[in-house]
């Protein structure tokens, strides 16, 4: 499977490792926002001898020219909003897209709906697995005990100016006030832990994920990469991926109808 990347910075160096470490793979392309090293392989600057991922200056590029003659099987993003304007020439010629961006504004969700119908788009906040499993967790047990306090703590390290959008999107998922149930800790040099407290009148219930190494975005990435590449056109998210059919429906991990208990 060909695959192109947008951003090069951690996170996009820990999905580009993923890759580069898997024959059945091939990175085609790093798109990234500064000129630093352009020209070169982002293999090359991983360590490995092969040259694969040249580097592009996504302002430097004619988007429909590039995707045109660079065409790939799946676009894996980890950059920033502003990158959205570079996925109508990529869908114009049939390459899948994984968006792994977490602070969209709702211009862009927007725009991620009218690109559904030109491809197959996946958004996914937090694209590692775990932290989704922990969202089909959460609502599952807040089906069940609805009357439970809830409250969202989110840790990452030091230099992390924004809220954790992962966290926001918990909260959305939830029903909760993300203003009101969204706590954050910034020390140090946490990856990213996210724990959603259940507070009950006798016992507390937390459901904690914790991101010990940035790989977990790559295989997130790549997990969502092959799940997403023989899908029709459609916006689709991570919880469609980790469904129990694969389309999002008839999930036994989103119950529309769940017992409810007094614990």
């Amino acid at each position: 499977m060909k695959i192109g990347l947008i951003g090069f910075g951690r996170a996009g160096k820990a999905v580009a490792e993923e890759i580069l470490k898997d024959d059945k793979l091939t990175l085609e392309w790093v798109l990234k926002q500064s000129p630093e090293n352009t020209g070169n392989y982002a293999s090359h600057l991983l360590g490995y001898e092969l040259d694969q991922g040249k580097i592009y200056a996504i302002q430097e590029v004619d988007h429909d020219s590039f995707f045109k003659t660079n065409l790939v099987d799946v676009l894996i993003d980890f950059s920033s909003p502003s990158s959205i304007s570079s996925y109508f020439a990529a869908a114009k010629h049939g390459i899948r897209i994984v968006s792994a961006i977490s602070n969209y504004e709702p211009e862009h969700h927007f725009k991620l709906k009218r690109l559904g119908k030109q491809t197959a788009i996946l958004h996914a906040p937090n694209i590692t697995l775990g932290i989704n499993f922990l969202i089909s967790m959460a609502k599952a047990l807040q089906a069940i005990v609805p009357e439970a306090d809830i409250e969202i703590v989110e840790e990452h390290f030091r230099g992390k100016k924004d809220v954790s959008g992962t966290a926001l999107r918990i909260a959305n998922k939830l029903g909760l006030d993300e203003t009101k149930h969204v706590n954050s800790i910034r020390v140090g040099g946490i990856v990213g832990k996210h724990e959603i407290i259940f507070g009950l009148a006798n016992q507390t219930i937390r459901l904690v994920h914790e991101s010990i190494d940035r790989t977990s975005f790559g295989q997130g990435a790549l997990f969502a990469a092959h799940w997403l590449k023989n899908k029709q056109c459609g916006l689709y998210t991570m919880e469609d991926a980790l469904s129990i059919n694969g389309n999002g429906e008839n999930n036994v991990l989103y119950p529309s109808s769940a017992p409810h208990y007094t614990l």
